[in-house]
């Protein structure tokens, strides 16, 4: 597993009201340059709550409710305002897009009892990654003390308070997460929960809720990664001359010695197989001078 990568969300805000908000038609915000454009996913994480969401002033959708996932919404890059209401309150973030990045952007409980609603923004950790291996971030969006993350039987992510995240890459399939309390093996306040991570994939993972209220949740989407390049070979090329085709192949095998360690033996080669390797190594040797031969020297300037 990767090493932990543990920061805040982005911008927390205040509930201010109004008179009223006005009705606009669901337009998604658009580029007007030549940069590539960025994403908001929109996710509602209030328990028992229906919202409105705007984007820049436009609605994107009314009466959400409790664990809805909206988007990606394409936008210009640059500066945007998020807004979710509910009758006179309202919930407004300022949100920096990158061109060609993915933000998440949530409204969820703060860690007080009682408290008001907040918004934080996660960047999506887009950056490519090995075949066969998935990447997961895990934010702590719920009312509930500083928490540990458990992934498969182990404590993967330590004391992490409302409002942070930790991001790690781990093999693809599937995973058993649970959250409890910082440093303590009491039973879970979430899960344990299984889930399935795909491999090319990120998969943004969001605890939600309280516990006292019996509104414990979690709220989970995934999105597409490029691949970093690296390839798993399926075959090793050894050549076709046959020149070694008549050289004996034994597995190494694991022997005992008088300390107590164990040591890796391989049988001795034949003297006929020592002579054919010497000639070999010769050759290249004899090769590799004639090339160098041909080269010009480089002229420094």
């Amino acid at each position: 597993m990767s090493a932990l990568i543990r920061v805040a969300g982005a911008s927390v805000l205040a509930a201010i009201t109004l008179s009223g908000t006005a009705a606009a038609p669901v337009v998604a915000a658009s580029s007007s340059t030549s940069a590539p454009a960025g994403r908001l996913v929109l996710v509602q994480a209030l328990p028992q709550q229906d919202l409105d969401i705007a984007i820049d002033g436009r609605v994107v959708e009314r009466g959400t409710t409790t664990g809805a996932v909206l988007g990606p919404i394409p936008v210009a890059p640059g500066a945007h305002q998020v807004e979710f209401s509910h009758g006179t309150t309202r919930l407004v973030t300022t949100v920096d897009v990158a061109p060609g990045s993915s933000s998440d952007v949530v409204v969820h409980l703060p860690a007080q009892v009682d408290g008001s609603p907040v918004v934080n923004t996660y960047r999506t950790p887009m950056g490519p990654i090995p075949p066969g291996k998935a990447r997961v971030l895990i934010a702590h969006t719920a009312t509930v003390a500083p928490a540990d993350v458990r992934v498969d039987g182990a404590v993967v992510f330590h004391d992490i308070a409302n409002g942070e995240y930790a991001t790690a890459e781990v093999a693809a399939g599937a995973h058993s997460v649970a959250l409890l309390p910082a440093g303590q093996d009491s039973p879970p306040i979430l899960g344990p929960l299984r889930v399935s991570l795909e491999a090319g994939t990120v998969t943004m993972v969001y605890a939600v809720g309280n516990p006292r209220t019996h509104s414990m949740n979690v709220i989970v989407h995934k999105t597409g990664l490029g691949s970093n390049g690296a390839v798993a070979p399926a075959s090793i090329d050894t050549g076709t001359a046959g020149l070694a085709a008549d050289l004996p192949v034994r597995p190494f095998s694991v022997t005992p010695t008088s300390s107590g360690a164990t040591a890796a033996t391989s049988p001795s080669l034949r003297p006929m197989a020592t002579t054919m390797v010497a000639v070999l190594v010769g050759l290249a040797m004899v090769l590799t001078a004639r090339r160098g031969s041909g080269r010009r020297p480089l002229r420094r300037r």
